[in-house]
């Protein structure tokens, strides 16, 4: 629950003039008189406050477009410390993008881009390990046709990919990092060309992995420090691979080795920090970070994203960037599309779209009855419309779950 020094309540500032602001023009010291929605549905404690911490300032952009200040009540605050000298993300902005279709009407467009993507992967997985050459043609069409539906629809690739059963642990790695990274970048608003840059950064970065042996890739108990010195340096045989494979883009390599870098110089293979990482190493270290949290490993079991996602949030200012660390969890969202959740009704559901004005609010496919059983027909809440659980509540969202503990597949729901 976030808190503030200044509890002082809405009804004290009857009769005073409110200004309405975007979260993105907030500044410390502002006194946030009124959200954009009900202080309810909002984790603060108090109705009225003065914006002092970075906490109340992410809580703010999570879960509001505007707010109502007071000018009166505003005071001056030093910027926080946590904050000073935060390096500057080149490329965000630069574009608006509109949703162009509907999650349902671009599932078809999405399973083909996914299928293509996957089957280039595997291909060229297996390629690699057999000594020859990546086929560059046949990625750069699939990472295009994902780019393509991302920016039309950022949900339904994203739903595809969570409820597809993955083909393969690396492959499937693969295509997810990818898929996030073009997500988060459109999300960003970088160019298209930034776009799918970063999607083919994300497909390829971890090509390396097919130079070091099952064994050690499988291994589930705790790695020694020779082995994980070996593990470090499949970045350095990314960046060979890529290096030598004809057609690809000559900045690529260079982007690949970034996603194990760290905002504070910790990272490898060469302890690269702040802006020497850039803003699409940055993407590519929180999208890989949350995919491997979030996935089945050899070595550790599958976390909700709510939990990765704070695990994230710890990491801010430190493993990355403060800044893309806030805005990856606006992207994802407080319930991410493909979520398995659990509702105050006691039925399973699966978040198959975000509601932008409404993030606890998302669009539900209700899966499995409160005992268990799969519902037939299923049915479809849009919880910013407040459905009605019983006569007497709404419904609503009690907790997230793993990813795929629905036991469902996207055919099952729109197919």
């Amino acid at each position: 629950m976030v808190t503030a020094r200044d509890p002082q309540r809405i009804a004290k500032g009857v009769g005073r003039v409110k200004r309405k602001i975007s979260v993105d023009e907030l500044q410390y010291g502002m006194y946030v008189w009124e959200l954009d929605r009900p202080w309810t549905d909002a984790p603060f404690m108090f109705q009225g406050w003065v914006l002092q911490t970075p906490e109340q300032l992410e809580t703010l952009r999570t879960y509001c477009r505007y707010v109502y200040v007071d000018s009166e009540r505003s005071v001056a605050v030093a910027r926080p410390e946590s904050e000073a000298g935060v390096v500057p993300l080149p490329g965000i902005g630069q574009v608006e993008y509109v949703e162009r279709a509907t999650v349902e009407a671009e599932l078809p467009q999405a399973e083909n881009a996914f299928a293509e993507t996957q089957l280039a992967m595997q291909e060229s997985f297996e390629a690699v390990g057999a000594g020859e050459a990546l086929d560059s043609g046949q990625i750069k069409t699939a990472v295009a046709k994902t780019t393509e539906s991302i920016i039309r629809n950022p949900d339904a690739l994203v739903l595809f990919s969570k409820l597809k059963e993955r083909s393969s642990y690396l492959v499937g790695r693969a295509t997810n990092v990818s898929i996030y990274m073009i997500s988060f970048a459109r999300f960003l608003g970088l160019g298209p060309d930034e776009i799918e840059k970063a999607g083919m950064v994300g497909l390829l970065q971890d090509v390396g992995n097919l130079r070091l042996s099952s064994e050690l890739l499988e291994k589930r108990a705790r790695l020694t420090p020779e082995e994980y010195d070996l593990v470090k340096k499949h970045v350095t045989h990314a960046v060979e691979i890529l290096g030598a494979t004809p057609g690809l883009p000559s900045w690529l390599p260079a982007l690949a080795a970034l996603h194990h870098e760290r905002y504070d110089g910790s990272g490898y293979p060469n302890g690269l920090s702040g802006a020497g990482i850039g803003t699409i190493g940055g993407i590519a270290g929180i999208a890989d970070t949350f995919d491997a949290l979030t996935s089945k490993r050899p070595y550790a079991a599958p976390v909700p994203p709510s939990i990765a996602l704070g695990m994230l949030h710890k990491m801010r200012g430190k493993a990355f960037h403060p800044e893309l660390v806030e805005q990856f969890i606006r992207c994802i969202g407080i319930f991410p599309v493909g979520s398995v959740v659990e509702l105050n009704s006691g039925e399973v559901g699966i978040v198959i779209a975000q509601n932008v004005e409404k993030r606890l609010q998302p669009r539900v496919m209700v899966v499995r009855t409160p005992d268990g059983q799969p519902l037939r027909p299923q049915k479809l809440l849009d919880l910013s419309k407040a459905p009605k659980a019983t006569p007497d509540e709404a419904y609503r969202i009690r907790r997230t779950l793993e990813y795929g503990q629905a036991g469902v597949g996207v055919r099952d729901l729109f197919f």
